[in-house]
């Protein structure tokens, strides 16, 4: 008996010995419970997305405020588009065409053609897209230095709304002079149809004006804008954020 004895208080003993190590480990200390990972425990931070929310409402200016309307769709199909699906031709008003209207606008010098109050016959304009000057002289390849841009490309109209849209409005967006700079040839025909998120012009002083006018455009024709475009512009205005509209 007791030979059991001495038995059954060594396995109280060796039993007492197990818990005391796992409660306190070898050195005598407690062991810590095993801590979570970082990304276990602490949600990365998401990138900031490019939204007018960026901006408090009070410190939003016309364009801003307009931009947060504009709908956020994806493009539809090019399918059907084509030039004539908004003019064949210039409009005129009293006589005149609205490529001359638009250059008498926005060249800082000009001469008409002797005998006309339209034709441009030289101007000297101050390209928004590059900052450079840039002289006109009409002729058959002088013309195109300088050429009349519709700042919301046909093209992108026709992806983003203007398909829906009858052809008096769509033959407006052709025509409207909102939507209609004189630009350097050359500028005009690297933006193409881009929106402004593929095109922004190299003249950064003139982004926001430019940005401003195509939201302009399209909150006028119900046109949408991609994320992307959205962005792009958020980013633009960013740094304006009490931009206005052009009328």
């Amino acid at each position: 008996m007791k030979s059991l004895t001495n038995y059954g208080c060594l396995g109280l003993v060796a039993i007492l010995f197990l818990i005391y190590v796992a409660l306190f480990g070898s050195s005598g200390e407690p062991t810590p419970s095993p801590s979570p990972s970082i990304s276990e425990s602490v949600a990365p931070t998401p990138e900031p997305t490019e939204t007018t929310e960026v901006i408090p409402k009070k410190k939003r200016g016309e364009a801003l405020r307009a931009l947060a309307k504009l709908p956020i769709k994806g493009r539809a199909p090019k399918t059907g588009y084509s030039r004539e699906m908004f003019s064949d031709d210039w409009d005129y008003y009293n006589g005149c065409d609205v490529r001359n209207r638009i250059l008498a606008r926005d060249l800082v010098q000009y001469n008409y053609r002797s005998g006309s109050y339209c034709i441009i016959e030289t101007g000297i304009l101050e390209d928004p897209f590059t900052g450079q000057v840039i002289s006109f002289v009409r002729g058959v390849r002088t013309s195109l230095d300088v050429q009349i841009d519709h700042v919301v490309s046909l093209s992108d109209a026709w992806q983003k709304g203007a398909q829906q849209l009858s052809s008096y409005e769509r033959f407006m967006i052709y025509n409207d002079p909102l939507n209609l700079l004189a630009v350097w040839g050359p500028a005009n025909s690297q933006k193409s149809d881009a929106d402004a998120a593929s095109w922004l012009p190299s003249n950064k002083s003139f982004r926001c004006s430019f940005v401003a006018r195509q939201i302009a455009v399209k909150a006028k024709y119900q046109l949408w804008v991609t994320q992307a475009e959205h962005d792009s512009m958020a980013r633009v205005l960013a740094t304006c954020p009490k931009k206005g509209l052009p009328n």
